[in-house]
């Protein structure tokens, strides 16, 4: 049996950041490792969920997409980062916490781009050194940290990403971003589904209006008291406000 159900862009953040907190993999290594959660708009979500206190979102951002003619609250990242180890939070920014991270850690970064079939994700990249990837990725990679990208399925490219990012990125005329496609673990809506409730989600349709624009429908799978589990788990985040009206 199923049910099929929508989510607006700010309700996918919550779900996807309560499905984060609650996964076996990040509770362990806040309690026994290093848990590293930087800016993000889902990540502010995130650190909400995990240390049950309300913070400005719009003081956790670094890269965004805005309208060209948006009038809107400021964003910037001025809020601390979340680094918990063994149980205990620490006031050091999420990169420098990797220094003393190891195998079972956990580094969260989202992402810009999403293939699900592929298991792709992928991050555009402005500045001139990578960013907050190209600082964090060779020590993620050579200490065999796992890296989680909290990502919504609004995000979703259908084409292979590595074959859009090496069009952009071997192109020297090109103007703008390049795009990097990341190792690591991608964690969507359907993730975040299985872990609270124990269904099987399917993503069957997009889009909307009124402020359900990048609105993900889905298909969820399962027994009757999986079914009713998800349903109380959507609802727990329906009515979300709009990121910048947070």
């Amino acid at each position: 049996m199923h049910i099929v159900l929508s989510l607006t862009v700010s309700e996918s953040k919550r779900l996807i950041a309560k499905g984060v907190a609650q996964a076996d993999f990040v509770r362990r290594a806040m309690a026994e490792g290093t848990l590293a959660v930087g800016s993000g708009t889902t990540n502010g979500y995130i650190v909400e969920e995990i240390t049950g206190e309300k913070m400005d979102k719009k003081a956790f951002v670094t890269g965004r997409t805005l309208p060209h003619s948006y009038r809107g609250p400021k964003l910037t990242y001025t809020a601390p980062d979340l680094v918990i180890r063994k149980g205990q939070r620490l006031n050091i920014k999420a990169s420098e916490a990797l220094a003393e991270m190891g195998p079972g850690d956990v580094y969260v970064k989202g992402a810009n781009a999403l293939n699900y079939e592929r298991k792709q994700a992928a991050v555009l990249i402005g500045h001139p050194t990578g960013g907050g990837v190209g600082a964090a990725l060779g020590t993620i990679l050579a200490r065999r940290i796992r890296y989680l990208h909290p990502v919504g399925l609004e995000k979703s490219v259908s084409a292979d990403l590595h074959e859009v990012a090496d069009r952009l990125n071997k192109d020297a005329d090109g103007k703008g971003p390049t795009l990097w496609v990341v190792p690591g673990d991608i964690f969507t809506e359907i993730e975040a589904l299985r872990v609270l409730s124990g269904v099987e989600a399917l993503h069957v349709s997009s889009g909307g209006v009124g402020g359900a624009e990048g609105a993900v429908w889905l298909a969820l799978f399962g027994n009757a008291e999986q079914l009713d589990k998800a349903q109380a788990v959507v609802a727990s985040v329906r009515g979300e406000p709009a990121f910048t009206g947070t």
